[in-house]
């Protein structure tokens, strides 16, 4: 089949926003922005890109918050550089932004990645988090005892992330029009969103937006970096900072359903939390709750931010 080549207008999409790009950490990121008021950053995961809140970013801004959604580094219309995809890099990415944006302090959402990502900059750069929503993540300790202690159940679910480790995987990744992006999203979504027209379009614009020139490479990185530093200095250093629990208040919302990052692996996040912590299981919903379930997700977002 012949491969597509796509620029990164893939990422633009049109509605209740604007676009613009910001220069944070050295990087330039595509952000998307709505609204005034408390700042509310959204933070996407893998293998998407910022339209993963599309259903947010209007019902946010309409509750007297300014919201940005941003490509994270490496995907979307945001850099693309050949390195930089650790954790202290990333999660100091998330820190950027917030200054970038003329702020001190913001509410961030993440999920998948973006979750993992909000756990370890709150870890790191508390003074930055007013308080943190995490969707489909647990936090990184978390993730790495489940791979280590539940073989049958989190090893296997994470079988994806030991492929990701094979050489040059990105091309399987973006082959037969990203094939294997479509396929793990429908894997793990739930059913009630899996057999709708949203979900057809935005996989869809997913299957795009992974194929922009070095797009898929740079996703890979992010998760190559725990496996290549896991007995090294900088992995143990990076358990070291993060075994301090965070005192940012923490709200932690989990699909039920969720095959990518069971529920048991999840659950066990609070104890990295000093601060104000809640756990919510999303009954029928899988990976993607700000998308299988938006309205719920969208108040759970503003009851935490405006507490």
């Amino acid at each position: 089949m012949t491969r597509k080549t796509f620029a990164d207008s893939a990422a633009i999409k049109q509605g209740p926003w604007t676009h613009r790009h910001i220069d944070a950490n050295g990087s330039r990121f595509h952000i998307v922005e709505s609204g005034e008021g408390p700042l509310i950053l959204l933070l996407h995961g893998f293998p998407e890109f910022w339209w993963a809140w599309r259903h947010q970013i209007p019902a946010l801004a309409d509750a007297g918050f300014r919201v940005v959604a941003a490509d994270l580094r490496g995907y979307g219309a945001s850099d693309k550089p050949p390195r930089g995809y650790d954790a202290y890099t990333m999660a100091a990415d998330v820190v950027g932004i917030v200054r970038a944006l003329g702020e001190r302090e913001a509410t961030v959402v993440g999920h998948d990645l973006g979750g993992i990502l909000g756990f370890a900059a709150a870890a790191f750069h508390p003074r930055q988090f007013k308080s943190l929503v995490v969707l489909g993540a647990a936090h990184p300790l978390r993730q790495r005892a489940a791979l280590a202690v539940d073989p049958k159940g989190q090893m296997a679910a994470s079988r994806h992330l030991f492929a990701f480790q094979m050489p040059r995987y990105e091309h399987k990744l973006t082959d037969w029009d990203a094939r294997k992006v479509a396929d793990l999203m429908y894997a793990w979504s739930g059913p009630g969103w899996r057999g709708s027209r949203d979900f057809q379009e935005y996989v869809r614009a997913c299957r795009d937006v992974i194929q922009i020139p070095q797009a898929a490479f740079c996703a890979l990185e992010a998760f190559r970096w725990p496996f290549r530093t896991a007995i090294g200095l900088a992995g143990r250093r990076f358990v070291k900072l993060l075994q301090r629990p965070t005192p940012v208040p923490t709200l932690q919302l989990h699909g039920a359903l969720d095959k990518c990052v069971l529920p048991r692996t999840a659950q066990g996040s609070g104890r990295y939390v000093h601060g104000r912590y809640e756990w919510k299981l999303l009954d029928g919903v899988g990976h993607f709750p700000q998308q299988e379930a938006p309205e719920t997700v969208t108040k759970e977002i503003i009851r935490w931010a405006s507490g």
